[in-house]
């Protein structure tokens, strides 16, 4: 049996996906006999013993069916650009002996199991991020991927280095080998560059909302916001999941707070949007980001070759490596993450505003000192820049394969956005969270709620109050790491606040 793999238990579940294939590859031997049984009966399949795309109807003898599949794989490979990161390629390369091992690619057990020690022994091929256009599968990066089985291309070494194919697999006592027939096209069609970039910004994206909303808490407190708009019965009005859970993330967040209390009579009828609507943006966002992770899962779970091998004998061409689900997906996902990034931009500068007692930008001697005002400017420029990022590339096609390919995905763009979106919304979360902590130390000696007070406390453990201009930099890289690391969450949830 295979092993689902799910984004909520990456990384652990690429490991038993890898186990599980070690241990029974019976799938892979079943599809690939039925497949033989068809190239020995003569019938002509697509990409087995034909040309592919455009040069379909050209027939290739028996004798030239393993060229066929290495100069396919040759071709192919003509990606540009900066390289896959590395983690994002370990996913991509688990993901198609996934796939394959569904039993419905046809592909060789020496070709399999060959990918198989590659994933094994942790040897990564370097791979260009540009040249797929999201259908017929990501065929150049794939393509990348798969020359280290022929000794071509490169891996990347321990030191982070790329290093010829052909000296890595002498060195671990491999020779190239000889790819059988369909193996090359086995390989290159498939989803699993868009799948892997997509599961790898999925995985964080779905802890980074947690984060976001113990942000909106820090920033409410320190601008003496109400809790009010996060009564139950408003939301409970309005059921969507995702703004359920947030309003109950602050309130558990604003427990005990004496901040809170020190204001309750105050006169303020209404706050801003960015505290008051927290729970209908962020769970808009969380609510958007819960259908990118279905359709991901159930394409990092499916089989998207083409042609098809079935235990019928019916070898059957399709379209399964069409890349628009997840095109869709990953669209929609980023803008839903720059969304958080854009109202926790408008926090900050709330908390620079002077309001309720608080020090403008933040600091007591402004003039002499620029205060907190120039990091706004950078979470500004990276919010609009998400605006950019966030044109969704699955609205564009460009026809390729002389007009037979003619309407494609273009969701390995989707895919390599995302992940800046992802960069730029953690940064701005990094400023927001320096804000916060800055504006909550004039509070003092009020304390905030419960989780409010060990998230600002988790941050004076590695970053002071400044009261003069400093290095930024200095305190940004810190915070940055809170964010990325889900630090924030842990430590509030091992201090006794639960959060959805």
């Amino acid at each position: 049996m295979s092993h689902r793999i799910s984004i909520a238990n990456l990384p652990g579940d690429l490991t038993n996906a890898i186990e599980a294939l070690v241990k029974d590859r019976s799938r892979v031997a079943a599809s690939r006999a039925t497949l033989e049984t068809r190239i020995a009966a003569g019938q002509a399949t697509y990409g087995v013993n034909t040309g592919f795309g455009k040069l379909a109807n050209q027939r290739v003898p028996d004798e030239k069916l393993s060229d066929l599949q290495r100069n396919l794989l040759v071709s192919h490979a003509v990606g540009v650009g900066d390289p896959v990161p590395r983690d994002i390629t370990r996913i991509m390369l688990v993901l198609k002996l996934h796939s394959l091992g569904l039993g419905y690619s046809g592909v060789s057990p020496t070709t399999f199991d060959r990918l198989l020690a590659f994933a094994e022994k942790d040897l990564l091929p370097v791979i260009p991020s540009r040249g797929s256009v999201g259908a017929s599968g990501d065929l150049a990066p794939l393509a990348h991927m798969a020359l280290p089985l022929i000794g071509q291309g490169f891996f990347w070494n321990a030191d982070g280095q790329s290093e010829p194919a052909a000296d890595v697999l002498a060195r671990y006592g491999m020779s190239p080998i000889a790819l059988g027939a369909k193996d090359g096209l086995s390989l290159i069609n498939g989803t699993q560059f868009m799948a892997a970039y997509g599961a790898w910004v999925l995985h964080r994206a779905t802890k980074l909302v947690r984060t976001a909303d113990i942000l909106a808490a820090m920033s409410l407190e320190a601008l003496q916001g109400s809790a009010h708009p996060f009564d139950e019965r408003i939301h409970n009005a309005r059921p969507h999941p995702g703004q359920l859970d947030v309003a109950r993330n602050m309130r558990g967040l604003l427990v005990e707070s004496e901040i809170l209390e020190s204001h309750r009579d105050c006169g303020k009828v209404q706050d801003p949007y960015c505290l008051r609507c927290v729970p209908q943006v962020h769970g808009a966002s969380r609510d958007a980001l819960s259908h990118a992770v279905r359709v991901l899962e159930t394409e990092m779970n499916a089989v998207t070759d083409n042609p098809l091998v079935f235990d019928d004998g019916d070898v059957i061409s399709g379209g399964n490596f069409h890349g628009q689900p997840l095109a869709l997906a990953l669209d929609f996902a980023a803008i839903a993450l720059a969304e958080l990034a854009s109202i926790s931009e408008r926090r900050i500068y709330l908390l620079l505003e002077g309001h309720d007692g608080l020090p403008r930008l933040l600091m007591q001697e402004t003039g002499l000192n620029s205060g907190f005002m120039i990091p706004q400017y950078t979470a500004a420029a990276l919010v609009s820049e998400n605006k950019v990022l966030c044109h969704p590339a699955s609205v564009d096609s460009i026809p390729t394969s002389l007009g037979q390919e003619d309407h494609v995905s273009m969701g390995s763009i989707s895919a390599i956005k995302l992940l800046q979106v992802l960069e730029n919304v953690q940064h701005v979360f990094a400023i927001e969270l320096l804000t916060a902590a800055q504006a909550l130390d004039y509070r003092h000696p009020l304390r905030p709620g419960k989780g409010v007070e060990q998230a600002h406390g988790l941050v004076r453990e590695r970053i002071p109050h400044r009261e003069g201009d400093y290095l930024f930099q200095d305190d940004l890289a810190p915070s940055v790491e809170l964010i990325r690391s889900s630090a924030l969450q842990r430590h509030i949830e091992s201090g006794g606040v639960h959060l959805d």
